[in-house]
């Protein structure tokens, strides 16, 4: 498992170099075909670079703010929810974490939760109403402690970064497109009938590049985020000592068939399980799929809690109990003395 875990890691930053380079061949492939040559390739090449740096800084100091506005999350209290609190407060002390981070709620029946932030001095975990009614404290617990990881190892800055980088890929390939076919770039200064079946070729490429470079980044941002799962699972297991709680809650958000109404395609990688609830369950992860096979994780947690799947059992609401743990009894006084 933790040997998997460090290949994915690898593989992550591959990944994420892939996304660059994309980005890259992108702005050289349009700058050669619409300026011209080699200089005109390496000048777009350059503005988009300079645009890349300047979209990364605003996502990297204001992306949370923005995910938690889309998510319709609201910040709350100790005494909001305590119980929330108090295990969030546990589980930033099993990681070694500084400080806790914000809590915010989503207002919705759906059971989900996920993660945001640059770091953990300035990171947020949010949960929806439904998964506090849904899970019991054991579960709440692995959900907790799988966002904390993901806190931890910092997933949550490279997930925003590539959410940036993909973006920008899509907006880019998407004006090129929109321009060439309207035919704003359909004309260049040639010197001949070389030059101009240069840039017909040059042409060519940036046009196919544009329609697969948005669709290679899609991929690999999917991609990314699939790996991260696996590994906040298993970092989440380290913190709480027990699997058998997180795969509970992983099989208990399964089983809940509503969607998330505020989660779209571009905030759905962040979430502990895909909030758009695919009707269709897939038992291999596709190209484009935001998450691992939900069974598949449940699967590996249970094997790491050596039980079966008769293990599982239903959380608080299926089960028809309380959402939240009964207060304890008041204490008996002693017997008054003889």
């Amino acid at each position: 498992m933790y040997e998997q875990i460090r290949r994915n890691r690898r593989a992550s930053w591959l990944l994420m170099g892939f996304v660059v380079a994309l980005l890259a061949a992108l702005g050289y492939a349009i700058g050669a075909a619409v300026v011209g040559g080699t200089n005109g390739g390496l000048g777009l090449l350059g503005v988009f670079g300079i645009v890349a740096i300047a979209w990364s800084i605003l996502g990297y100091y204001s992306g949370d703010k923005m995910v938690l506005a889309v998510s319709g999350a609201h910040q709350v209290t100790h005494d909001d929810e305590p119980q929330l609190f108090n295990v969030v407060e546990e589980m930033t002390i099993a990681a070694g974490l500084p400080s806790p981070p914000a809590v915010y709620v989503i207002e919705e029946p759906a059971p989900n939760a996920f993660a945001t932030g640059r770091d953990p001095q300035h990171s947020s975990i949010a949960v929806t109403r439904g998964l506090m009614q849904l899970l019991d404290r054991e579960e709440l617990q692995g959900v907790v402690a799988h966002e904390m990881s993901h806190i931890r190892n910092y997933d949550i800055r490279f997930a925003t970064l590539v959410g940036i980088l993909v973006g920008m890929i899509a907006l880019v390939a998407d004006f090129f497109l929109r321009f060439s076919f309207f035919g704003g770039f359909g004309r260049r200064r040639g010197g001949g009938n070389s030059n101009d079946q240069a840039g017909a070729i040059l042409m060519v490429i940036a046009l196919v590049l544009a329609i697969l470079a948005p669709l290679a980044a899609y991929g690999v941002q999917f991609a990314i985020s699939r790996r991260r799962e696996y590994l906040a699972d298993a970092s989440g297991v380290e913190l709480t000592r027990n699997p058998l709680g997180l795969a509970r809650a992983l099989n208990d958000i399964a089983g809940d068939p509503q969607p998330l109404r505020h989660a779209n395609r571009a905030t759905a990688h962040l979430y502990i399980a895909n909030p758009l609830k695919n009707k269709k369950t897939k038992e291999v992860s596709g190209v484009f799929d935001t998450h691992p096979p939900i069974q598949k994780r449940i699967g590996i947690l249970l094997e790491m809690a050596h039980v079966g799947p008769e293990a599982l059992v239903p959380g608080r609401r299926a089960a028809g109990l309380p959402s939240h743990d009964p207060p304890p009894p008041p204490a008996v006084p002693p017997d008054p003395p003889a």
